[in-house]
């Protein structure tokens, strides 16, 4: 079996994707964003990031981190952001017919699947496409219409700085 190699750069910033187990649709849940709010600063107080990109869908979520001078170790903050989650709701969404024997061998929840997706972000030009494909893809999954619609993003907060004007729209 192979190996998965991931990029390794001190003080980088990555965009990720995190799913949830058989693409449930459970994350823009109230608990669960909640949950999810909660696990974040937790880790963050431990283990310091910033988030300049953010959306949250139902069955995923795309995220911009740009890690410390120095850092590289992004794996062990999402593992302790999904631990943190399941902790918190996993109980209430633990569904049994998707408990696998590998998952009952390791005594794993059902919320989230195993892995995640990570880039490492190469240049400002790398760094605003993929900060545009996170915002707009709420529409491109056909969740609503404008990009602006919808709540759970960092497009908000982005239009705030300037960064983007309220009504855009992007390519979906």
């Amino acid at each position: 079996m192979s190996r998965y190699r991931r990029a390794r750069v001190p003080g980088g910033c990555y965009f990720f994707t995190v799913v949830t187990e058989r693409r449930q649709p459970i994350l823009t849940c109230p608990d669960m964003r909640q949950a999810l709010r909660e696990a974040i600063v937790e880790v963050r107080d431990r283990m310091p990031f910033r988030i300049d990109g953010w959306v949250l869908l139902p069955d995923h979520l795309h995220a911009i981190w740009t890690l410390p001078d120095g850092d590289t170790d992004y794996s062990t903050r999402w593992r302790l952001i999904k631990r943190g989650v399941t902790r918190r709701c996993g109980a209430a969404y633990l569904q049994n017919a998707l408990l696998t024997p590998r998952r009952k061998a390791r005594q794993c929840a059902t919320l989230w699947q195993h892995r995640f997706w990570e880039h490492l972000i190469r240049d400002e030009q790398d760094f605003r496409r993929h900060l545009d494909y996170l915002h707009v893809n709420p529409v491109k999954h056909g969740l609503v219409r404008r990009v602006s619609d919808w709540p759970w993003s960092s497009f908000h907060r982005h239009v705030v700085q300037g960064a983007y004007p309220s009504d855009w729209i992007g390519e979906p």
